[in-house]
């Protein structure tokens, strides 16, 4: 209800209530051309068993009365501007223009009827069959803008203005004639609250609709908020991932080699220069890749040469460099129909787990197997290398190692790690989501 409290109209309902009122005034505009050009007038005969029927004759009567009303009130609803400035006035102040005046058009009836000594009672009655009509309109419109205690009071309010004035007129009519108009108020009354409970209900179901509507929305967008939120947290972890595989290893080898250099460079000037030498290659090496790395933050390899090839020339490439002894066993082709996030992810695990044998195994021989079966893909890198305790990587800044268990982890799949000191390591690395 927190519309209604501000002022806002329902959806629909201003153009409706206008159109309405248009009907209205164009009926009274017939009305009135029928009324000067045709040979009728409201001393047509209506059936007595049918008194409704005295609606259509006695239009032509009324027609220059509904103009007259209906004429300002669909002014009134035709300018934006009042709404603007009356605001949450605008509504009811239009409202009270359409219930009035069919509420006094009876009355003010019975008593030029009584001035032209017609059959008064009798055009009572059939004026009030039209009230029931033109009331039907603020009814609908109280029904659709608010709820169905403004209907409660609009049915009591229009009753007891009735009877108001029914008992006004009650000493000229005689009881029967009374009782007759009496019985249409009540019945007026009761259709009015059926109809205006049905609209209020509808509405009031349309409004609910309409807040879990905005709700849904208002949580899809803070869902969609926190996913962007997530998502750059993953490409930070996946940047950082590929830093720590390209320029991380880079480096680190680099340290290695300085610090030979240092320890070289007074006895051994030849062994300094030659380190020197190494150096400076491994820091043209480090920025290439840091370079290919920001650019594409992919692994090229895999799209020049596809996943087994790809491996097999970075397991060469740390056995030349390295002096080790490389075991390939890879089959043709295995990476074929997964996607390729999963084949980037085979790729980088092996690079870390290669760099590691490299870099602290102290192995001689490291086999490499990639192979595929049942939709599983499968990669396993062990090593003779002197082997270390997994229990000690807890709380330890093991970058690699903890990049490696993060794509494993990302994709699905699960990431092993089996060694004990002086007894080689093992790397496992299952992806079971089968090809795609």
């Amino acid at each position: 209800m927190q519309d209604q409290a501000t002022g806002a109209l329902e959806p629909g309902v201003l153009p409706t209530f206008r159109l309405f009122i248009g009907m209205q005034l164009l009926i009274g505009i017939v009305g009135m051309l029928a009324n000067w050009l045709l040979p009728f007038g409201p001393s047509a005969p209506v059936p007595s068993h049918f008194p409704g029927m005295g609606v259509v004759s006695g239009v032509a009567n009324q027609s220059t009365l509904i103009v007259l009303v209906s004429l300002p009130l669909f002014i009134y609803l035709s300018l934006p501007g009042l709404l603007r400035l009356l605001k949450g006035l605008y509504l009811p102040v239009g409202i009270i223009w359409a219930s009035v005046w069919p509420m006094l058009i009876p009355y003010i009836e019975f008593y030029t009827a009584r001035a032209g000594a017609e059959n008064s009672p009798e055009l009572l009655q059939r004026a009030l069959w039209q009230q029931v009509i033109l009331l039907f309109i603020p009814l609908i419109v109280i029904s659709w803008q608010y709820s169905i205690r403004q209907v409660v009071l609009f049915c009591l309010l229009t009753t007891l203005l009735n009877h108001v004035l029914l008992f006004s007129v009650s000493a000229a009519m005689e009881s029967g004639e009374f009782r007759a108009p009496l019985g249409l108020i009540l019945v007026q009354a009761v259709g009015f609250f059926l109809v205006g409970h049905m609209i209020a209900n509808l509405v009031q179901v349309q409004r609910e609709q309409r807040h879990s509507l905005v709700e849904a929305n208002r949580r899809l967008a803070q869902y969609a908020s926190t996913v962007e939120q997530l998502t750059l947290s993953r490409e930070r972890n996946r940047l950082a991932r590929e830093l720590h595989d390209v320029l991380a290893h880079t480096l680190s080898g680099l340290a290695v080699e300085l610090e030979g250099l240092r320890v070289s460079l007074g006895p051994d000037p030849a062994r300094a220069s030659m380190l020197l030498a190494h150096s400076q290659e491994a820091v043209r090496e480090g920025l290439a890749e840091t370079r290919r790395a920001l650019q594409e933050l992919r692994a090229r390899p895999l799209e020049d040469l596809g996943l087994a090839l790809a491996v097999q020339a970075l397991a060469e490439n740390y056995g030349g460099r390295s002096g080790l002894h490389i075991d390939l066993r890879l089959e043709r082709d295995p990476g074929d129909g997964h996607p390729p996030d999963v084949q980037q992810c085979v790729y980088r695990i092996a690079q870390e787990a290669l760099a590691n044998v490299d870099a602290h195994a102290k192995a001689h021989n490291v086999r490499v197997v990639l192979e595929q079966a049942d939709g599983r893909l499968k990669l396993t890198v062990t090593d003779d290398g002197c082997g270390f305790d997994p229990s000690t990587l807890q709380g330890n800044l093991h970058f690699g190692l903890l990049g490696m268990r993060e794509r494993a982890e990302m994709l699905g799949g699960s990431l092993s790690i089996e060694s004990q000191p002086g007894r080689g390591t093992q790397i496992s690395f299952l992806y079971q989501g089968g090809p795609t």
